[in-house]
């Protein structure tokens, strides 16, 4: 039933017919820029989070299965690309921002937020930039890309909590993948280990999901919001949990999810967590290591997300910091 609604509202909205204007896509353009950001529309509603012990390579943190409701939102229709990470780093149009934003959910000063510091090497490692997702930062780093974003135009970003992140990759599926469970049919909607040729590729070149957005399996690895807590499951069995949050309390480890170019088919499944770890800073020779840069981390990135009803002001800090 969750499926046959999803897809109704897809439908809906691929023929311009819907008259609420919070549940259309849209583009976020970047004040000083041409660059933009697609933005996807993911209606509310309710899921089962985790996979059953049958599904082929489940694991343990995965489960067990519970019921969580989810409120609306946006998600990026595709990875951040370094086109626009570089300007979070670079921050020479932040003084193109204009004196009032276009948006209204956001009133931060661009000054305020922190920028991350330049890395020490060249962390696309000849992958490539241009259309390439962006790698490598640690989860302050995109955090904080979020706040700036939001101060820049207004509208109020953040990365996707964990429950998000696998409610907007499942679109409505109970399958292993968004597509099914027959994992011989990655190859047309993932780059991973069986196909990338040991690089990541450019985003939106595989086929979307059912909710229209791109590399959710695969490409780069995503970071959510939450802490990674592999028993967390256990806590939720009992009750229905609407719009799940692990806030963190510590700097690892933190979930990331979707799998990407350097793993395995299961690695890549809708319910796949995957904690974060000090050792991806093992090669960074900086005393102490960055805050804002994973050297040995060219397989995470992140996307996007903005809710259809922004928190209050003090509530936003508290995904920003």
């Amino acid at each position: 039933m969750i499926y046959k609604t999803v897809i109704a509202l897809i439908t809906f909205s691929s023929f311009n017919q819907i008259s609420d204007l919070n549940k259309a896509a849209y583009q976020q353009s970047i004040p000083g820029t041409t660059q933009k950001i697609d933005m996807v529309y993911v209606p509310g509603g309710n899921f089962v989070m985790g996979s059953p012990k049958s599904e082929k390579n489940h694991f343990g943190d995965e489960g067990p299965q519970h019921e969580v409701e989810i409120a609306p939102f946006w998600m990026g229709k595709y990875e951040i690309t370094w086109d626009l990470y570089e300007l979070f780093v670079s921050r020479e149009i932040d003084s193109k921002k204009p004196e009032k934003a276009e948006g209204n959910e956001v009133t931060i000063d661009v000054d305020g937020v922190s920028g991350a510091t330049a890395p020490y090497v060249e962390m696309s490692f000849g992958m490539g930039t241009e259309g390439y997702p962006a790698i490598c930062m640690t989860q302050l780093a995109a955090v904080k890309f979020c706040k700036w974003l939001s101060a820049m135009t207004g509208n109020f970003y953040r990365l996707p909590t964990e429950a998000e992140w696998e409610y907007a990759c499942r679109a409505g599926t109970k399958s292993a993948y968004s597509f099914g469970d027959d994992a011989s049919l990655l190859d047309e909607y993932a780059w991973y280990e069986g196909n990338s040729n040991g690089a990541y590729h450019k985003v939106g070149v595989k086929k979307p999901n059912p909710f229209g957005l791109h590399d959710m399996h695969g490409n780069v690895s995503e970071w959510t919001l939450d802490q990674y807590v592999p028993t967390e499951y256990k806590s939720r069995k009992r009750k229905k949990s609407i719009n799940p949050y692990v806030q963190p309390t510590k700097t690892y480890p933190k979930s990331v999810r979707g799998g990407a170019w350097t793993d395995s088919e299961s690695r890549l499944r809708s319910a796949a967590r995957r904690p974060s770890s000090k050792q991806w800073k093992k090669r960074d020779p900086q005393i102490p290591k960055s805050l804002w840069w994973h050297t040995d981390a060219p397989f995470v990135g992140f996307r996007i997300v903005r809710p259809v009803n922004p928190p209050p002001p003090e509530e936003q800090k508290s995904y920003w910091n």
